[in-house]
């Protein structure tokens, strides 16, 4: 009975230490950053990080293409005052196919959440933020886009239309952020489309595969 005695003091004894702190601690880590990860707020300040070294900018690391994903649009950004690109992008086409039902389902869907409220759900310019509901003029002062409208967007190539989405121009800023490559050239698809109907034409994503 006192040899049992002695042998659960000792099991808890090894159970009390191997619970304890003590052996928690590994010393040194080869990679800490690997063993303890840094909390991260997504709205936190630059600042507040690069006070902790930690130099960090929401970018992918360049040159990476997320699995599954179209490759990146392959003109750079133009310089401030140069034009370069803006022009040669009128030569880049729409690498998806046409849009079938369901496609172009999501594509409105997009198009309604991250454009909508500029351009308008009849692609006229005058979404929420220009003028609401009753009439009356919304917060934003600049007229957006009339992408049915005006014959400058009308007629615009895909591929311009797509650097402007993907850099910003004008008072719109960039969505590359808001929308993957392959959201981006969906919308366009959405976008010309509702055009082709403006002009009186027939949309070639209505007579998408089945």
């Amino acid at each position: 009975m006192k040899k049992v005695s002695i042998i659960t003091v000792l099991v808890l004894a090894v159970a009390v230490w191997s619970c304890s702190d003590v052996r928690r601690s590994p010393g040194h880590v080869y990679m800490p950053d690997m063993a303890y990860s840094r909390a991260y707020e997504s709205y936190a300040p630059y600042d507040t990080l690069d006070k902790q070294g930690i130099h960090y900018n929401r970018l992918p690391v360049a040159g990476t293409v997320k699995r599954g994903e179209l490759l990146p649009f392959p003109l750079a950004q133009d310089k401030q005052g140069d034009t370069t690109n803006y022009a040669l992008s009128r030569t880049i086409k729409n690498p998806l196919p046409a849009l079938d039902s369901v496609q172009r389902v999501e594509a409105e869907r997009l198009y309604l959440v991250n454009c909508g409220i500029c351009h308008g759900t009849a692609l006229d310019g005058n979404g929420p933020l220009k003028k609401r509901p009753d009439g009356s003029e919304g917060p934003y002062g600049a007229q957006p886009a009339n992408l049915i409208g005006n014959p400058t967007y009308l007629n615009m190539p895909e591929g311009q239309m797509f650097y402007s989405v993907a850099y910003g121009k004008g008072q719109m800023g960039s969505y590359a952020s808001q929308l993957s490559t392959t959201q981006r050239w969906e919308i366009i698809h959405y976008i010309k489309a509702k055009q082709a109907e403006a002009k009186g034409g027939s949309s070639t994503d209505s007579t998408a595969k089945k």
